[in-house]
């Protein structure tokens, strides 16, 4: 018989929870463990492929789902999130022992977030560009392969998009993605698609299946200015998406507009990319003459 599970930490009184189980068949697939990229940051850059299962996985895990998703034996796990519930960045439920992400590392987010320099030069144009389509609004900025939202303004519409601020999203099957990407010169562009997984992820059956394919749409973006996504990342969702530009012409960020398949307007060319393109032209001037938004540092 198997002994008690160790304690990660000192049992608190928590509130009722209804804990919610899933197969080990339904977990995410396993991540390779990484390589520290800079010497001697080994120990950091395992607490932080930790965080980042966890982080990607939709329910709560616990040390045994941890270790099948990172790669890591069970051992390496439980010293590692031993030392991560410690700081509060993970969080132990002490009746069913499932992990999720701690409170210090929301309050963390929750302050980039706040203090992102892209999102506060952009965020009155998205809210003008919101209410001129009455339709959901996204900011996003590339994060390695993916873009992630780092704001959405919610149409007033009864039926919300599912979306969320901090998700990272496909470039291949996205408006934002594709906005971004078409923009990028050559080498820029080879290096992008060189980080994109293959093959492609099949989100619907409008997915783009190949790198040859998404250049071909890509070139299309490039040539008038804007992207679709057209049910190709989420089925029912129709987005438009323009990139954002800042010093020497380079994108740094795009933003889509979303609408439901049902709703879409009859000229979409004029309900929603005119103003998404105005909006995009007036952030892009006023970052491309700021300074402090120069850099890379745009989360």
């Amino acid at each position: 018989m198997a002994g008690p599970r160790r304690s990660l930490r000192p049992r608190l009184p928590l509130p009722p929870f209804k804990a919610k189980f899933f197969a080990m068949s339904e977990l995410p697939p396993v991540a390779n463990p990484p390589a520290a990229q800079v010497a001697g940051t080994a120990a950091f850059s395992k607490f932080m492929h930790v965080l980042q299962v966890v982080a990607d996985t939709p329910e709560s895990m616990t040390v045994a789902e941890l270790s099948k998703c990172s790669g890591y034996p069970r051992p390496t796990v439980y010293r590692t999130v031993a030392a991560l519930v410690a700081e509060r960045l993970l969080a132990e439920h002490p009746v069913t022992g499932k992990l999720s992400l701690g409170p210090r590392l929301i309050q963390l987010a929750s302050r980039s977030w706040g203090r992102s320099e892209m999102r506060l030069a952009a965020v009155e144009n998205l809210k003008q560009l919101r209410d001129l389509t009455g339709e959901t609004v996204h900011l996003a900025v590339p994060n390695g392969q993916h873009m992630v939202y780092i704001e959405k303004l919610e149409s007033p519409s009864v039926v919300q998009m599912n979306s969320r601020i901090g998700t990272n999203v496909s470039m291949y099957s996205t408006a934002v993605g594709k906005a971004y990407l078409a923009m990028l010169d050559e080498p820029a562009l080879q290096a992008a698609l060189d980080m994109l997984p293959l093959p492609f992820a099949c989100h619907t059956p409008n997915t783009v299946k190949n790198t040859e394919a998404l250049r071909e749409q890509l070139a299309a973006v490039r040539q008038r200015g804007w992207a679709v996504d057209d049910e190709e990342n989420e089925a029912g969702i129709y987005c438009f998406g323009a990139p954002i530009f800042g010093q020497n012409g380079i994108p740094v960020a795009a933003i889509s507009v979303s609408t439901l398949r049902f709703r879409q307007k009859p000229d979409p060319e004029s309900a929603y990319v005119a103003p998404l393109l105005e909006a995009c032209h007036a952030i892009s001037q006023r970052i491309a003459g700021t300074p402090m938004l120069a850099s890379n540092d745009l989360l």
